[in-house]
């Protein structure tokens, strides 16, 4: 059968894939899903693409400078180098453990540090993992939401793995297809599109983590129509 649309071009440079794992014992079942992921991720962005740089944000020792971070504003220098190689990161893979229904509270508050439009338009990958098949769906009902709210675009493949699952061919099958989806949107160039056409219209932070984010005068667009609206003019029409 042969199909109509053309297949995504190929992006030229090395790809920078981060796994942020909010997992903490060791071994950590969490991390070593991440580690399937991110080693199928490798091999679909690396086909015809060039390099893939690959590097993993490990929570649990961040944990004092999230909760610092949290309560003072201050952020630690290995939280800080943490919270800047997300900024350059093409495509981000987050794993969690389930804990009594939820993800985990490491990870959310991980993610409450960060500002708003760190990640936007961002291919994101998600999974879990947990002691019972119960908890499916927590990546899709707890993950999904709070990478939306980050404006991430996310795979429509989520993965979970309960202790049953780890040497069943059918996980092996989802995660092909996740790495899949995501590596398709990486090509799409999500990330670029979305943030060149409406960067303008998100509030942001100045001075902020994202790497588009206004660090002088010299960088404030005063033309958008937030901008507008906070200088007493008319916004104009779109």
């Amino acid at each position: 059968m042969t199909s109509d649309s053309a297949p995504p071009q190929a992006r030229a440079g090395t790809v920078r894939v981060t796994l942020v794992s909010a997992g903490i014992s060791d071994p950590s079942s969490t991390r070593l899903l991440g580690d399937r992921l991110v080693d199928r991720l490798t091999g679909s962005l690396a086909a015809g693409e060039g390099d893939v740089d690959t590097q993993v944000i490990e929570l649990a020792p961040l944990a004092v400078d999230i909760a610092q971070a949290l309560v003072g504003g201050l952020h630690g220098d290995n939280l800080a180098t943490s919270i800047a190689r997300l900024a350059q990161t093409d495509v981000l893979v987050v794993s969690t453990p389930v804990y009594k229904a939820g993800i985990s509270g490491l990870l959310k508050s991980f993610v409450d540090v960060l500002d708003n439009d760190l990640l936007v338009g961002k291919p994101v990958l998600l999974a879990s993992t947990a002691g019972s098949a119960r908890h499916a769906m927590v990546a899709d009902d707890h993950l999904r939401p709070l990478f939306a709210f980050m404006r991430c675009v996310v795979a429509p493949t989520s993965v979970f793995a309960a202790p049953e699952d780890w040497a069943d061919p059918a996980t092996s099958r989802r995660i092909e297809r996740a790495a899949h989806e995501t590596a398709v949107l990486w090509r799409a160039d999500t990330e670029r599109a979305i943030s060149d056409s409406a960067w303008g219209s998100y509030q942001h932070q100045f001075g902020g983590q994202a790497t588009r984010s206004e660090q002088s005068g010299d960088d404030v667009d005063f033309d958008t129509a937030l901008m507008r609206l906070a200088t007493g003019r008319r916004p104009r029409d779109v």
